[in-house]
């Protein structure tokens, strides 16, 4: 009964691409070798704590792993972690994140299946809660989980020891993030748990759990954390350098092009089905001068604002920031700032280096030589709102991409 399922070779090279960590791959091999022998698809687990309303493409990237393995034909898990979101992820925090309310939870839990649907087959995703049995267990039974693990190798974990050194709380719920998230996968009996990078030390816990009941222990796969737009930090709409699934074809299409021209090769990678071979080629073309990166940019903008909204969406997406950036000599490389939202906008122009008074900035705007996103703004009081992502042009040759990020926003 092995026709239902590709050749191991193939569902391997499919699952490896753009995976950081696999614990242990032969285990996998074997494990996808005996599914195939049996007819039986593995269960995939991925756990989602709907902490903040949207996804970015960050996200992205843990929806597609998802989705490949939907594809090869085994039986994937969109875990809600609605009751873990109510504890908190402290992984890499650096201070103890603030516990959430179900209500809230649940919310934002609706807005993720619907956006996941961008990405994942509805038909093919179950949708499970992990309420459903850590609301169950009741004191006695998570005293007895917080009892099959010690204190000493939860504090192996950096962020816990970090902050231990440096006489920081770590409250005792933190400590109980990753038992109840292992013991999602002792009650789901996973074959696999997929998450970030940032998530190996959650998902090995896991493992450690299943195997002290005597069962096989899940393969912890990962992937890779997409650098956000400025090209240094991990994506996250608290730094200001998400691009949101719902944000509009034209935002999608701008944020794109705003990136630096290195990072489009990650984001070929783990946002697009574009073959590794090709990638490479299409790299080494723009190295040598054989092809633009701007035009390299432009195709990459292009697939993934089709993937969220279209093709139509996408063409004109295209259309529209050509007529409106290109002809105005918009350069290659343009620098990303960070900036408070709520400022007026000719001391924002002058703060940031792009006039040298703000007289002269107060001059142009009246002047009508200032735009956003190529909107003239004539009022030198205007703020711009928050989380918001533009081009700013002021006069014939000076641009900034500026970013006010959304206040309290979570990753």
């Amino acid at each position: 009964m092995s026709s239902g399922f590709p050749p191991i070779d193939e569902q391997m090279e499919v699952l490896l691409r753009g995976a950081v960590d696999v614990v242990e791959e032969d285990a996998l091999r074997q494990r996808l070798a005996q599914s195939r022998a049996e007819g039986r698809p593995l269960l995939i687990k991925t756990g989602f704590d709907p902490t903040a309303p949207d996804l970015h493409l960050g996200h992205a990237v843990l929806l597609r792993k998802m989705g490949h393995f939907q594809q090869l034909g085994h039986r994937v898990v969109f875990l809600v972690g609605d009751f873990t979101a109510m504890i908190g992820d402290p992984t890499g925090k650096k201070a103890t994140r603030p516990q959430l309310k179900r209500e809230q939870v649940l919310a934002n839990a609706e807005t993720y299946q619907e956006q996941a649907w961008k990405v994942l087959d509805r038909e093919l995703t179950e949708i499970q809660h992990n309420s459903e049995w850590l609301g169950a267990l009741g004191a006695e039974g998570l005293v007895r989980l917080a009892g099959s693990y010690t204190l000493a190798r939860m504090m192996e974990r950096e962020d816990f020891r970090d902050r231990f050194e440096k006489h920081e709380p770590i409250s005792i719920h933190e400590l109980l993030y990753p038992l109840t998230q292992g013991y999602d996968s002792v009650v789901m009996e996973a074959d696999v748990e997929l998450g970030g990078h940032d998530q190996l030390l959650n998902l090995l816990v896991g493992r450690d759990l299943m195997r002290a009941r005597g069962m096989e222990p899940q393969i912890a796969l990962t992937v890779p954390l997409l650098v956000g737009t400025d090209g240094t930090q991990k994506m996250s709409k608290s730094l200001g350098n998400a691009i949101a699934f719902e944000d509009s074809p034209r935002e999608m299409f701008g944020r794109t092009m705003s990136i630096p021209d290195d990072l489009m090769w990650d984001w070929r990678l783990l946002l697009t089905d574009m073959d590794e071979t090709e990638i490479e080629r299409q790299k080494a073309d723009a190295e040598r001068g054989r092809a633009s990166p701007r035009d390299l940019k432009a195709d990459l903008a292009h697939d993934l604002v089709r993937r969220f909204h279209g093709p139509a969406a996408a063409d004109e997406a295209r259309t529209e920031f050509d007529r409106m950036f290109r002809s105005g000599g918009v350069p290659d490389e343009i620098e990303t700032r960070v900036v408070p939202s709520g400022q007026p906008l000719f001391t924002l122009i002058a703060d940031t280096g792009l006039t040298a008074s703000r007289a002269e900035a107060r001059r142009l705007i009246q002047q009508g030589a200032v735009s956003l996103d190529g909107e003239k703004i004539g009022d030198p009081y205007f703020t711009l709102p928050d989380g918001v992502n533009v081009l700013l042009k002021v006069g014939k040759r000076r641009f900034l991409q500026v970013v006010a990020p959304a206040a309290n926003a979570a990753d």
